[in-house]
This record gives structure tokens, sequence and C-alpha cells, in this order.
């Protein structure tokens, strides 16, 4: 039971697009090709907006400089605030400066293609610049074995 719990969460820490990552370049085992034309092409623009995801560790570090820089000061109780005082003010300069965020922009293509059987199918992916696809070019749907789909052109 432990190694099931454990199997489980460490699929969890893997990023979604690590496990679906596609290298042309590399040999994978298919399931199923299928040929086919494209019938239609559009571009998809994507924009997602990235969090800076480490600001907690930099507020708190921060907050640990001011506080040892307070300490530097006063004697007693003043000590004690001069400390405290300098630990919020350090975690709020942190804070502010590393509140940073920024957008990532993804390309994705979607395209309709008309296989030999008569049957149509719609596949979104990423755009690839080395194989650009046009309205009438002769595809393949290549079905792998994780059962994502991917288009490439049929030569």
């Amino acid at each position: 039971m432990k190694q099931f719990i454990f199997l489980l969460f460490a699929l969890l820490l893997i990023p979604s697009q690590a496990v679906s990552a596609y290298e042309r370049n590399k040999a994978v085992p298919v399931q199923q090709v299928l040929f086919g034309k494209v019938q239609s092409v559009r571009t998809i623009t994507e924009r997602e907006l990235v969090k800076d995801q480490t600001n907690g560790w930099k507020t708190f570090g921060g907050a640990l400089l001011g506080g040892v820089i307070g300490n530097q000061f006063g004697g007693g109780s003043g000590r004690t605030a001069a400390t405290i005082l300098g630990s919020v003010i350090g975690g709020n300069i942190a804070h502010n400066q590393q509140k940073r965020s920024y957008y990532t922009q993804y390309e994705l293509v979607e395209m309709m293609v008309k296989v030999e059987s008569g049957k149509q199918f719609m596949v979104v992916q990423d755009k690839d610049n080395r194989m650009l696809f046009a309205r009438g070019d002769r595809v393949r749907l290549v079905y792998l074995s994780d059962n994502s789909v991917r288009v490439d052109k049929a030569y």
C-alpha cells in the first residue's frame, strides 16, 4: 500500500508537459497510422500567465535578513522591537520586489483531417515551424501508445 501511495505521489509531481512532449527524432511505439488530407488549418495562439513560484522563499529570506539587521540596533526590549520591525520590513520589501509574473505564449495548430475511409478528425497540436500545414496537404495521423495523436506530412 505504501508503494502505491508513493507511486501515485510521484506521478503527481511529474509536470504534464513533460509527459506529453513529442520528439520527432525519437523512436516511439505506434498503435495505428491513418492517411488523409488536410481540410482546414487554423493557428491558435494562447497566452498563459506564469506567476513566480519561489515568492514565498524570497519573502522568508527577506524577513530573515531584515531580522538580522534589526537585531543589531538597540538593547533589551528595543532590540526585540527592532528585530521584529526589521523582519516585517525585510519580508515586505522582498515580497514586493519579487511579485513578478509574465505571460508565456503557445502556438497551436488546429487541423481538420479527412482520412481515406471518409471520416474526419479534428487535431490540435503544438506548432512546429519545421512542419507547416496547408489545405490539401497529404498527412498521416500517428496514434502513439500513450493515447496521443500527432499529425505529420505524408511523403
